[in-house]
């Protein structure tokens, strides 16, 4: 008779482990991360999948996440409710997609989402200039930053509509096999 409490059912860490990149362990550990950022609000009984959810402003304090300059970013794409509240299922899609075994074309898609800031679907010349600042931490002067996403546009642009739709990025960041190297958080 042991005191072995359970957290989730063998049935959702099966589930989690087919829709993931990770073990039960991982899952076991991330389910810890999450408890650990606000334990008034998680429970450590997943077996009834409670409804609760941890505010942004506690998740991009994660030591995993602080230091990133698109952090609250991040959490924003993958927060069903756009302000960055996640739910244990949206934490562990996030680190999912994030952890160095996720596929390639994965990353590109959620980049993408990163970096289009007004949500419309495309990577408009503001979207990129708030990027490019973030990247250089805003070491650039306004002509520099002016310059360079001008440049971008023009050679990603593939439909000469002067912003960048998934497409275009996809085919720009082919050509920079490094860029999605460091898109990745260890847990």
């Amino acid at each position: 008779m042991g005191n072995k409490q359970t957290i989730f059912t063998d049935e959702q860490l099966d589930a989690y482990q087919d829709c993931t990149f990770f073990t039960r362990k991982e899952i076991l550990r991330l389910h810890g991360r999450y408890h650990e950022l606000a334990p008034h609000l998680v429970p450590m009984d997943y077996t009834n999948e409670p409804e609760c959810k941890i505010p942004l402003a506690l998740i991009v304090d994660m030591p995993e996440l602080k230091e990133n300059p698109f952090r609250n970013r991040i959490v924003e794409s993958f927060s069903e409710d756009g302000a960055g509240n996640l739910s244990f299922n949206e934490f562990v899609d996030m680190f999912s997609v994030l952890s160095e075994t996720a596929p390639r074309e994965l990353k590109a898609i959620y980049a993408f989402k990163i970096y289009d800031f007004n949500v419309d679907n495309y990577l408009c010349k503001e979207d990129l200039e708030k990027t490019l600042n973030k990247l250089t931490k805003e070491e650039l002067t306004s002509e520099e930053v002016e310059l360079v996403c001008e440049k971008t546009i023009d050679e990603a642009d593939l439909d000469g509509d002067n912003k960048l739709s998934y497409s275009d990025f996809e085919n720009m960041i082919t050509r920079a096999p490094d860029f999605l190297s460091t898109f990745h958080i260890r847990i």
